[in-house]
C-alpha cells in the first residue's frame, strides 16, 4: 500500500477553514484543479455515503464516496470510486487542527492506495504535489493575511 502525506499551515482559525472544506461538494470553490462538482442522486453533501462526481480542469472525471465527516474532529474521509489515476483501495482523510499560537490551522491531508508496481513514486508525486499541496496552497492564499 502506498501512502501520501502533506501538511500546511493556513493563516486562519480552524473553524473558518472548516467552513470552506467541510462542504463535500465545494471543491470548485477552493481547489484550483476542479472545474465543477455535483452530488449524485440529489443527496446532501454532508451525508455519509454520498457520492461526489467532479470534473477536473484537464477534463478528467473522478467519483468519490464520503466515508466520514466530523465537525468535532474537523475531518473528512473519502474513497475514490472512479479516477483516471488508476488507483485502487484509495482512502484519504483531510483534517484540520487549531494552532492556538497565532490562531492558525494545521491542515493535514493523507491517503493510502494500491497501484501498479512501479507507479508508486509518480502517483505519490502527482497526488501529494498536484492535488493535496495545490489545494492547500490555494487555501493559504484564500485566507492570506
Amino acid at each position: 500500500m502506498t501512502k501520501v502525506y502533506v501538511s500546511s499551515v493556513i493563516p486562519a482559525p480552524a473553524a473558518d477553514v472548516w467552513k470552506v472544506v467541510r462542504d463535500f461538494n465545494g471543491l470548485p470553490d477552493w481547489a484550483p484543479f476542479v472545474a465543477e462538482s455535483r452530488i449524485e442522486q440529489n443527496a446532501h453533501a454532508d451525508r455519509i455515503g454520498c457520492i461526489r462526481s467532479f470534473t477536473l480542469r484537464d477534463g478528467g472525471r473522478i467519483r468519490e464516496r464520503l466515508l466520514a465527516l466530523s465537525d468535532y474532529d474537523l475531518s473528512c474521509s473519502y474513497a475514490i470510486l472512479e479516477s483516471p489515476m488508476q488507483v485502487e483501495n484509495y482512502v484519504a482523510t483531510l483534517s484540520l487542527t487549531p494552532i492556538t499560537d497565532g490562531n492558525l490551522t494545521l491542515a493535514e491531508w493523507q491517503a493510502e492506495f494500491d497501484c501498479a508496481p512501479g507507479r508508486e513514486a509518480a502517483l505519490t508525486q502527482q497526488i501529494g504535489s498536484g492535488v493535496f499541496q495545490a489545494a492547500l496552497t490555494a487555501l493559504k492564499q484564500r485566507f492570506g493575511r
